[in-house]
C-alpha cells in the first residue's frame, strides 16, 4: 500500500523516487534510472514521478569518474517527504569498505514507509548492511556477487539476473541494468505500452535478452591450489581440446583419480569437471569474440564433440547460445554465426 503524504506528492498520482548516492557513486547508477523515470513523465504527458537524489552529507558528491553530483537532499531532511520508491546506487568501492552507518540507519528507518525499495549494482552492499536482505532474492554485479555472498550469507543472490523482484524489493545487476530495472518499474506503475515507448525513446531493450553472465569474466580465474594443481589448470587452459578426463588430469599429477578429484575440489573450490567446462567455455567465448570459425569448428577447438554439445554447455555457463553471444560481442566487421 502506498504511503500518502502531501510533502511527497506534488500532485495527485505523482510518486517520489529517491536515489541514495554515496561518495564514489557510479553516475550511471543514478542518471540511468532518473532518465527512464523522466522520460516516463514526458511520455505520459504529466509528472508521474518526482525525482530526488539524496546524499549522506551536505555538498557535492564525488563520483567514481570524478564528476560531481549535486544532491537535492541530505538524509534526514524533512523536505524529502514521503518516498514511494527508494533505490540505493552503487559505488566503486562499495565491496571493499564498510558502508556509512548513518546512511545504513536512514535506509533501515525509511524503507518500512516506502511502497518499494531496492538497489542498483553494488548498492546492494549498503542495503544488505541494514539486514533487510536476509532471506531475500536479489542480484548485483557479477564481479562482486561472491564478496556479497561471503559478507552476507543469508542473502540469496541470483548471479545471472539483470534485475530481480522479490515482494517490495527490487534489485538490479551492474550499472546499465539500472535502466532495465527502471523500465520494469515504469511498466508496473504505468503499463506496458508506456514503458515500451520509454524504452524505444531511450534506444534500449524493453526486455534485454539473456542474463548478465554473458558479460562476466568471473570464470576466467587464476590457477588455484598447490603447485601441481596449478600446473594442471594451466595445461587445461592451454589445451581445451585435449582429453581432460579426471583420469588424464590425475595422471599428470601422479595421483590416483579419486585422490586428485578430492584434492581439486578442496583446494580449487569446484570439481575438475566443472573447472574444465568453465575453462572450455572461456576459450569458446574468446573464439566467438575474435575469430571467424563456424560453430562446429569452435566446438572442436574447445573439446566438444559437436556444435550442439557446445551450445548446451554454453547455455549453462553463459545463459545465451553461442550464436547470440557472437552477435552481441564479436568485434565489428568480423564474421557472424547464423
Amino acid at each position: 500500500m502506498e504511503t500518502s503524504a502531501p510533502a511527497g506528492r506534488r500532485q495527485r498520482g505523482t510518486r517520489t523516487v529517491a536515489i541514495l548516492a554515496m561518495p564514489e557513486v557510479q553516475l550511471l547508477d543514478v542518471s540511468g534510472p532518473l532518465d527512464v523515470f523522466a522520460e516516463a513523465n514526458v511520455q505520459a504527458g504529466r509528472p508521474c514521478y518526482r525525482l530526488l537524489v539524496v546524499a549522506g552529507t551536505a555538498g557535492p558528491i564525488r563520483s567514481s569518474s570524478s564528476a560531481r553530483l549535486l544532491p537535492d537532499h541530505v538524509i534526514g531532511d524533512a523536505g524529502i517527504g514521503a518516498i514511494d520508491t527508494l533505490l540505493v546506487a552503487g559505488s566503486a568501492d562499495a565491496a571493499t569498505i564498510d558502508p556509512d552507518p548513518a546512511a545504513v540507519d536512514w535506509v533501515r528507518r525509511t524503507v518500512p514507509a516506502t511502497r518499494r525499495h531496492g538497489s542498483v549494482c553494488a548498492g546492494a552492499f549498503l542495503l544488505a548492511a541494514t539486514g533487510l536482505l536476509e532471506g531475500r532474492r536479489i542480484t548485483t554485479h557479477w564481479a562482486v556477487a561472491g564478496r556479497l555472498a561471503e559478507r552476507h550469507p543469508g542473502v540469496i543472490i541470483e548471479t545471472d539476473a539483470i534485475h530481480v523482484r522479490d515482494g517490495r524489493l527490487r534489485t538490479a545487476a551492474g550499472v546499465t541494468a539500472g535502466l532495465d530495472l527502471a523500465v520494469a518499474l515504469v511498466e508496473e506503475d504505468l503499463g506496458r505500452e508506456l514503458a515500451q515507448k520509454v524504452a524505444a525513446q531511450l534506444v534500449m531493450f524493453f526486455r534485454r535478452p539473456g542474463g548478465q553472465l554473458q558479460f562476466s569474466r568471473g570464470l576466467e580465474t587464476a590457477p588455484a591450489g598447490r603447485a601441481a594443481l596449478q600446473e594442471v589448470q594451466r595445461w587445461v587452459a592451454a589445451n581445451p581440446a585435449a582429453d581432460l578426463s579426471v583420469a588424464v588430469l590425475a595422471d599428470r599429477t601422479g595421483l590416483s583419480p579419486r585422490h586428485f578429484a578430492r584434492l581439486f575440489q578442496s583446494e580449487v573450490g569446484m570439481t575438475p569437471a566443472a573447472w574444465v567446462e568453465a575453462t572450455r567455455i572461456a576459450a569458446a567465448r574468446r573464439l566467438l569474440e575474435h575469430g571467424h570459425e563456424s560453430p562446429k569448428q569452435v566446438a572442436a577447438h574447445c573439446g566438444y564433440a559437436d556444435a550442439d554439445t557446445l551450445r548446451r554447455a554454453f547455455l549453462r555457463q553463459v545463459g545465451v547460445t553461442p550464436a547470440e553471444y557472437r552477435r552481441r560481442h564479436a568485434h565489428a566487421g568480423e564474421n557472424r554465426l547464423g
